[in-house]
């Protein structure tokens, strides 16, 4: 029994160095942040439903889908965690890595041939830390807790005619989200979020903090994730020009227009 609890002292004694160095480190920085790009797929096939011309019914109802549905609120959850793990990771290893440098970071000569994003991911990361503090306020925050407004959706279930009553306000009998069929008419009574996002990208502030933010993101992910695939072992010379390919037009190039796109879409829309 001694000889085991021996054995496992031994092997605790040498994982913790791993996540403790620099390596470990950046393993973690590369899982949290793989991780964060497929909520950002996922979180912007849900986010398209603000472009359907439906008075915002597909988009409210996938809202009260992802903030109820338990499975999503648990993943929710580990969003968060990695979103801090991810930047804490990132601000110690840019003050290790500042700190290691006798030189000024522009002015060492390893540094001539390296991109800019990848000498600016601290810069870019706070952008995008800023971005998502404004985000959350305006929209989970909102959603939760605030002044989102209330909408009703009365739909015809043989026509498919719909009729809706909105208001700023929601209504002193709200109780939350309801759903119910009465005389061939759906109802669906819920916090309007589609207006909410409508009144905030009016502010041209925040749609330009939006544009700058998406900006960000693309440079960030550029370099961001083919290293998180090379820092997990994933650099075969097979393989790597897919990923390369995909970090640059999918996550570099798509994903940030089209979410760039949807304050723009309601700015101009009025």
């Amino acid at each position: 029994m001694q000889e085991k609890f021996k054995h496992l002292r031994i092997m605790s004694s040498k994982s913790k160095p791993l996540f403790s160095s620099s390596i470990g480190k950046k393993l973690i920085m590369s899982l949290t942040g793989l991780f964060l790009c497929t909520f950002l797929v996922i979180h912007l096939i849900g986010n398209l439903q603000l472009f359907k011309n439906d008075e915002g019914y597909a988009f409210n109802n996938y809202a009260h889908f992802m903030s109820q549905f338990t499975p999503i609120k648990v993943v929710s959850y580990l969003l968060y965690a990695s979103i801090v793990i991810h930047a804490v990771y990132s601000l110690v290893l840019t003050i290790k890595n500042k700190a290691a440098r006798p030189v000024g970071y522009n002015q060492s000569a390893g540094n001539a041939n390296s991109k800019w994003n990848s000498r600016n991911m601290g810069i870019l990361g706070t952008i995008i830390l800023v971005f998502l503090a404004t985000h959350m306020q305006h929209f989970w925050f909102q959603y939760k807790f605030g002044t989102t407004p209330y909408i009703e959706y009365n739909t015809e279930i043989v026509t498919g005619n719909r009729q809706t009553i909105s208001s700023d306000v929601l209504p002193s009998n709200y109780d939350g989200y309801k759903i119910f069929v009465n005389d061939g008419v759906e109802t669906i009574q819920t916090k309007d979020l589609y207006k909410q996002v409508a009144y905030t990208f009016q502010n041209p502030l925040i749609v330009l903090l939006y544009l700058v933010a998406m900006a960000a993101l693309a440079f960030h992910l550029i370099h961001g994730f083919q290293s998180a695939f090379q820092t997990i072992g994933f650099n075969h010379k097979r393989y790597i020009g897919f990923i390369r390919s995909v970090g640059i037009w999918v996550f570099g190039v798509i994903i940030p227009i089209a979410f760039a796109a949807m304050p723009l879409y309601f700015f101009f829309k009025g």
